[in-house]
């Protein structure tokens, strides 16, 4: 485990490339999305970096449009792609209710709240005749256009967390939101049932372990569907490959799943994960994003802000350091959706190639 001194240290390296509007881009002068964005607000949070994260949190409250979705990419201020991912979109409930556990300020609740609402009525707007969440809406200039009518499994299991992290901040405010919970239990069960109705992005890690990760998946099924493809990924000694094809070992995919598995109450392995890939940090903190075994060299050739944050959060829920650390596990969430079949409806399986490493 990292000492509190390490932990100080790689938040400051989060912050030392935050942007003066608020922003934490992937790296220094890079793209910043809302879900990264916010899992970096989340660790700053942890680290007790509370004016940071206030202002990484005001930045995004500044920025939803009035669909209740975000821009997928901002670089240096300006908006580079308009499209509107549901997931990232999603996240601000799993980011508030995270604040919650730790800070538990209720003013900044009810802040949040009415951004949080928007945003998921949007994203449950576009659920799916089999269950799960279309994935992106792309957009015409200031206009929404087409919505894509195909659904990710890891941007949907994500989707499924801030669903759960939604209706208990609702229960909260005293706001009921009947229909997240209906559409939750239709995710879960498209989630769980049905994995071969997202396009097929098998060859990625997150495809794998996105449905713990999320929650949609406990118990038996947890345990049998990490193993079934644990050598397919897990490098000892390094970490988790980000994609099946490549011998590259990633960092915030190795840290993603250590918290699946603290989740589901296997720590020893956990932690071991947790260990693995340190070999990552640099001695001020930051992390290297990923490593090629072959080659013996980092690449890309950067320190990323969402690696150092999911290396704090993965910290927080194996130390049990602050109430924030039950955010993956989920205890203190409304409890989990009934599946819900609907007869299913569903299409006929589809797959097609391709996709970008951070969907989810």
């Amino acid at each position: 485990m990292l000492t509190s001194g390490e932990l100080a240290a790689s938040a400051r390296s989060i912050m030392a490339m935050q942007e003066a509007d608020g922003a934490i881009p992937w790296t220094t002068g890079a793209h910043t999305d809302v879900w990264n964005h916010l899992e970096s607000a989340m660790a700053l949070t942890v680290a007790g970096e509370h004016e940071a994260a206030e202002r990484a949190y005001a930045w995004v409250l500044e920025r939803q449009r009035a669909d209740g979705s975000w821009p997928m990419k901002y670089v240096a201020g300006e908006v580079v792609d308009a499209s509107g991912e549901t997931n990232m979109s999603a996240y601000l409930a799993v980011a508030v209710w995270h604040h919650w556990l730790v800070r538990r300020e209720p003013a900044f609740v009810a802040r949040c709240w009415p951004a949080v609402r928007r945003a998921l009525d949007w994203v449950v707007s576009r659920q799916l005749p089999f269950g799960g969440i279309a994935w992106a809406q792309e957009w015409d200039g200031d206009r929404p256009a087409r919505t894509h009518q195909d659904a990710l499994l890891a941007a949907s299991s994500s989707v499924h967390h801030a669903l759960r992290a939604g209706v208990s901040l609702a229960a909260l405010v005293d706001d009921p939101q009947p229909h997240w919970e209906l559409a939750g239990g239709r995710l879960r069960h498209a989630i769980a049932a049905h994995p071969d109705l997202f396009l097929d992005k098998s060859e990625f890690s997150m495809d794998w372990y996105y449905p713990v990760l999320g929650g949609a998946v406990r118990g038996p099924d947890a345990d049998r569907l990490l193993e079934a493809r644990w050598d397919d990924f897990v490098v000892p000694g390094l970490g988790i490959r980000c994609v099946i094809s490549n011998e590259w070992v990633t960092g915030a995919e190795t840290c993603e799943l250590a918290l699946a598995l603290e989740a589901i109450g296997d720590r020893e392995r956990a932690q071991r994960l947790f260990a693995d890939m340190q070999h990552l940090r640099e001695p001020d903190g930051r992390y290297w994003t990923g490593y090629v075994l072959p080659d013996d060299v980092h690449w890309p050739d950067e320190h990323s802000t969402y690696t150092t944050a999911a290396v704090i959060l993965a910290a927080d829920a194996l130390s049990d350091t602050t109430a924030g650390a039950d955010i993956v596990r989920g205890r203190t969430l409304v409890p989990a959706f009934e599946p819900v079949d609907l007869e299913c409806g569903c299409p006929s399986p589809h797959r097609v190639a391709g996709g970008t490493r951070r969907s989810a």
